[in-house]
């Protein structure tokens, strides 16, 4: 396994291309089991007699294990690189949908996907790939950055009808079995592309953006210290994926228990997450051009008005209306947190850093997907659980608009173009 570093000349390449692709379909076959746990969740709670939010206990301990190992990992690929995380992580995948296929109970089920599933195998596929992305990009850092993102939407959109089909015909713990074997081998057969690390020093394209891409880069970035930005930037991480947890864990589940069926559920996953992919790639030509900073701003007001546009129907069309709407205004909010780690904090730790703040939102899809579900088993209705998101995005737009001023009043928010 090699441990150089790729010269700076690779930076915005054809090298840092292929790398990117490799990049997004490795991110499409890791991070399915988040999407594919949603699916079964009818089917988990009918085989074990439990109730909505123990349903979700697996999504919610997955997600955990996700932004857990994507710290642990982060270290591991800042000090060698994402190879051996990423070769881990693919092993990791195939052990835990076979465990998970085989398992007897609901802690059972819930443990393959919190430790094995999510810390070991789906971690290593979203934040330390997208901090490296992040460094083998320079002119176009953002839209990289978002294509990136982009397949973890991918991942909700293929996976949810293809396994609702294979739920119909071969049942849940086969089709578990399948996507071990498929999503993992896959992982495997792209390490390859990963042998070399990032270049260490960035490559400007003239000395007016060697300034610009350097000059807010700073050990108290927003003005404060960079613990402190960090904490904050993590607790809106948790805000913002609280609300977005609700229509993307349960859709399924909402749609069953309005009588449409888990199946019209399962094609709302993948329209809103197919928007999403649409939105992300926007939402990177936009940050390209206003930063990561405006880039939050505007997709935390965005997600607050898709969220409310779920509040007065519930008719089927209006559903799949509201579902492609969600996740066309949501989809670039993930990716400005890894932008804002970029732009304002010191790249040495980009590893570590980014890992915490997309651990931060993981918790918040954890933490969303179980709140969501015992506020349905509390009151019989998602009414309440929708409020409850629209009240946790309007947390993530307060210090959004937070650091915003900060960037304002210290002269390190980047400039428009």
């Amino acid at each position: 396994m090699s441990s150089e570093h790729a010269p700076a000349e690779w930076i915005d390449s054809h090298h840092a291309l292929r790398r990117l692709f490799a990049t997004l379909m490795v991110i499409a076959l890791g991070n399915g089991a988040m999407y594919v746990v949603s699916v079964v969740l009818p089917e988990v709670q009918k085989e074990f007699g439990v109730s909505r939010a123990e349903a979700a206990l697996p999504y919610t301990l997955l997600m955990l294990g996700f932004g857990l190992g994507g710290i642990m990992m982060g270290k591991v690929a800042d000090r060698y690189g994402v190879m051996r995380p990423l070769i881990m992580g693919g092993v990791a995948t195939c052990a835990g949908y076979a465990w998970a296929a085989h398992a007897q109970s609901l802690w059972t089920f819930s443990l393959a996907h919190g430790l094995i599933l999510g810390l070991l195998g789906s971690a290593v596929t979203f934040a330390p790939l997208m901090a490296d992305t992040a460094q083998w990009w320079n002119r176009r850092r953002g839209i990289a950055v978002a294509v990136c993102a982009s397949g973890n939407y991918l991942a909700g959109a293929f996976w949810p009808p293809i396994v609702q089909w294979g739920i119909e015909q071969v049942g849940w713990r086969d089709t578990y079995q399948t996507l071990g074997w498929v999503c993992g081998g896959g992982m495997l057969c792209l390490t390859l592309m990963f042998r070399v690390r990032p270049p260490q020093t960035a490559l400007p394209t003239s000395p007016g953006q060697a300034k610009s891409t350097t000059s807010w880069v700073s050990e108290t970035p927003l003005g404060m210290p960079r613990a402190r930005a960090l904490a904050l930037l993590s607790v809106a991480g948790v805000s913002c994926c609280v609300a977005m947890s609700m229509p993307q864990v349960h859709i399924v589940a909402y749609c069953t228990d309005l009588g449409f069926g888990p199946a019209r559920g399962a094609e709302m996953l993948s329209l809103m997450l197919a928007c999403g992919i649409v939105s992300r790639l926007a939402s990177g030509y936009i940050c390209d051009r206003i930063g990561g900073l405006r880039t939050l701003l505007l997709g935390s007001v965005l997600q607050g008005t898709a969220l409310l546009m779920f509040l007065p129907f519930d008719g089927l069309a209006p559903l799949y209306l509201a579902s492609a709407m969600f996740g066309l205004f949501q989809g670039g909010i993930v990716p400005s947190y890894a932008i804002i780690v970029r732009e304002y904090f010191p790249a040495a730790r980009a590893g570590v850093q980014t890992g915490t703040v997309i651990m931060a939102t993981l918790l918040g899809m954890a933490l969303g997907g179980w709140m969501s579900g015992a506020i349905f088993d509390a009151t019989g209705s998602y009414k309440a659980a929708f409020l409850n998101g629209i009240a946790w995005n309007l947390l993530n737009l307060a210090i959004a608009f937070y650091f915003y001023r900060r960037a304002r009043g210290c002269a390190q928010l980047r400039p428009l173009g």
